[in-house]
Order: structure tokens, then sequence, then C-alpha cells
């Protein structure tokens, strides 16, 4: 008690902290779990059903199928926003232009600072078939144009590459600000044992990133089943059925339905999913071990 009076001020300070946290996300959280075993009406009683919200989500199998979009189009960026950083990252800094760095840095950061419907609506407007960029280029080599977003072939790969595309800015200044604190004793003493800059980036950097590689992948793991941002701004009823996801599912049964309690049955399926995932990851990449 005597070191929380010695440090009230701290303590102050965390409390509209912990207000925002309980008001806006341990609250809504609690009533939300409430919710997924509920009848929710708006108006009225709200009878307890148990966990039928639950199974009558796992019987859907519509469910099944966004679930299945969700895990193909979750783990393709997760690997693209793995490897493209890194890659940048590593490449960036063995550049010896420092203004040419620096200015690449902020060209590949630019798209993160944008919101989905921005960049959603330059690349729908790029993908275009009859005026978009990339499709002139198609015909100017001769072939025919392509309909990358009315087409099941190219539908999740559209959503991959474009997520990476957006996010891969900031992950490499995540990485680069690693790069910035290795020693550079480990370099001059590789450099002596004869180590060419592919042996350098290969036994000195990329070891010494381990730790926030290890970071990048946990970042990524949580994002894994929460697309909805990006899909609901890019698809259409063509490419629906490829790539919709579970978040997309709990909109359409809690927004256009009303159903909310499968919704939010849904959602904390999510929840308990995300936590799986990420406790097996954390085991996998030995994540407290540095």
């Amino acid at each position: 008690m005597r070191a929380v009076f010695k440090f009230k001020t701290l303590y102050l300070m965390m409390v509209p902290v912990l207000a925002y946290f309980i008001l806006f996300s341990f609250y809504p959280l609690a009533r939300g779990l409430v919710i997924s075993f509920q009848k929710y009406r708006l108006i009225g009683d709200r009878p307890f059903v148990g966990i039928e919200n639950y199974a009558s989500i796992l019987k859907d199998p519509f469910f099944w199928d966004v679930f299945r979009n969700t895990i193909v189009i979750g783990v393709g960026i997760f690997v693209i926003n793995f490897i493209l950083p890194l890659l940048l990252a590593l490449s960036l800094n063995e550049v010896a232009s420092s203004w040419f760095k620096k200015i690449t840095q902020m060209i590949v950061y630019l798209p993160h600072l944008f919101s989905w419907v921005i960049v959603g609506g330059m690349w729908i407007l790029m993908l275009s078939p009859d005026t978009g960029i990339i499709n002139q280029i198609i015909q100017l080599l001769g072939a025919e144009p392509v309909s990358f977003l009315s087409s099941d072939r190219y539908a999740r790969i559209v959503m991959i590459v474009t997520s990476g595309w957006k996010e891969m800015g900031f992950t490499c200044i995540l990485y680069l600000a690693a790069i910035v604190g290795i020693n550079p004793s480990l370099y001059e003493a590789a450099r002596i044992d004869g180590a060419n800059r592919w042996q350098l980036v290969r036994d000195v950097t990329v070891p010494q990133l381990v730790s926030t590689m290890k970071v990048v992948v946990m970042l990524n793991v949580l994002g894994i089943l929460r697309m909805f941002d990006q899909i609901f701004v890019m698809r259409n009823g063509a490419i629906a059925d490829k790539v919709d996801v579970i978040m997309m599912y709990t909109y359409q049964k809690g927004i256009l339905e009303f159903s909310v309690g499968p919704a939010t049955a849904a959602g904390f399926l999510v929840i308990l999913a995300t936590l799986i995932i990420t406790y097996i990851t954390r085991a996998v990449i030995r994540y407290d071990e540095g």
C-alpha cells in the first residue's frame, strides 16, 4: 500500500487507460458472450438458448465455406507478409545510397497509412478489364485483358497480393529498425574471416533478426482470421463464394439478417480459434526464448 501511495501519480495516469479498456473492450466482450447464448431481440425478453447459436453456426455449410476461404486467404497473406518485407529490408540494407533508401522506405510505407476504402478503390480501378493500367500493359504485350475481380481463378490471389502490397512497408520498417541495432563488430569479425556480402547477410544479419521475425509472425497470426475491411471493399457477387471470410459471415448474419445471437457466436468462435492458433504458434516458434 505504501508503494501505491508513493507512485500515486503514475497509478492515476493509468486510470483513463483502464477505464477505456473496461468500457470499450472488456464490457462489450462480456456482453457479447452473454448474447451468444441468447435468442436476441431488440425489444422484449431475450431467452437463454444455451449452445443453440453455436450449434446452428457449426451446422451451417456456408460457415465452413467461409472458414475455408479464411484459412486459404489468411495463410497466403501470412506468408507473403512475412517473406516480402524481409527480402525488401535485406535488399535496402545493402543499398549504399541513403537518399534512395529513404525514398523507397517512404514509398512502400505510404499504402499502410491509407484505409482499405482508398487502397481497395485504387486496385479496383487498376485491375479493371477495360481501363485498368494492368490490363492495358497486358494488352500492349499482345494478350487478352483479364477480369481479375470477377474470376474465381484470380480472386484469392488478388486479395493476398494486395494485402501484402499494403502492409509490406510497415513490416519492412520493423526489420530495418532491427538491422540498425545489430552490433557492427559482428560484421567486422565476419569480414576479417573472409565473409562476402551474401555470407554477411546469411550468417550475421538474418540470425540477428530472429527475435524480430518472431514478433512479425505473432502479429500476422493474430490477423489471420480477422480480415474484413479488404474483403468488404473489394468483393463482389461474382467472386463472393471464393473470398467471403468469417468476419463477412458475421456481418451478414448480424447486420443484414439481424441474427445477432448466431453472429455473436461466430465472432466468439473466431476469438477462440485465434487464441488456439496464437498459443500453438507461440509454442512452435519458442517466442519466450527470444
